[in-house]
């Protein structure tokens, strides 16, 4: 039997509450890459559909790169759990030869590339949502990352409308990272890890930014432990009229 924290199910509860991201009649698509945050996020919906007042429906779909993945204990965990599973086969990984060039971000272009298939298959299948699994530990770093490195203020909201009209939503946004670590290993789960990433096929270095933001972030929580409940708050509360865009000044 697969056990959820209380602390992590009052926070998934609290998100849905303020944020409505799952409801009435939904219809949602879940990225379910293997790894411990999608993983926790499959469970978490299942959870809220067996609790939950209201009705909706969740298929979870893997998207392959073409490069012969072995997929068979992820379709078997689903089955195991009552998890509706498809499998989305693509040719990402031999478009990525042709298309990236030398010293291009080989992780930012695959991201793109798997919510391009996403997107692609949930508006053909009739999906109204798609599910991500990023955590807060995710918009605190891409926080930063666009702030030192590409001189931009932007992070990752709990909602958003895709230029297509679909809706994406991240139930775990407010979930630390740890919390769903621990979730895979207080179950005794078997989850994909960053080995599974087609760009470890290309000869390059691993990225740097995100490891650098990630030892940064560290060292400030180890000064001021609750600094990502600050990230949380500040996030939450943002005075745009404060910064130097002159449409958003108060005048």
């Amino acid at each position: 039997m697969i056990k959820i924290s209380k602390k992590l199910l009052r926070t998934l509860g609290r998100t849905n509450g303020k944020y409505n991201l799952v409801g009435e009649g939904d219809k949602i698509l879940l990225g379910l890459s293997g790894g411990k945050d999608s993983l926790t996020l499959a469970h978490s919906l299942k959870h809220i559909q067996k609790h939950a007042p209201f009705n909706f429906e969740f298929e979870a779909i893997t998207i392959t790169y073409g490069m012969n993945e072995k997929l068979e204990f992820l379709s078997e965990h689903c089955k195991k759990y009552d998890i509706k599973h498809n499998i989305y086969d693509t040719e990402i990984f031999d478009i990525a030869k042709d298309k990236i060039r030398k010293n291009s971000s080989y992780c930012s272009f695959f991201s793109r590339m798997r919510r391009g298939a996403l997107y692609t298959y949930a508006l053909e299948n009739g999906f109204n949502k798609l599910a991500l699994g990023h955590h807060l530990d995710d918009a605190v770093e891409s926080f930063f990352m666009n702030l030192f490195y590409n001189g931009s203020m932007r992070s990752m909201p709990p909602i958003y409308k895709a230029n297509n009209g679909l809706l994406v939503i991240r139930p775990l946004i407010f979930a630390r990272e740890r919390q769903l670590l621990g979730f895979v290993k207080s179950n005794d789960l078997i989850a994909i890890g960053d080995e599974s990433c087609p760009a470890m096929r290309f000869d390059i270095k691993s990225p740097h930014a995100r490891e650098k933001t990630k030892e940064f972030l560290a060292k400030l929580e180890e000064e001021k432990e609750d600094i990502f409940t600050m990230f949380k708050a500040g996030f939450e509360h943002i005075h745009y009229d404060t910064f130097f865009d002159k449409e958003k000044f108060n005048i």
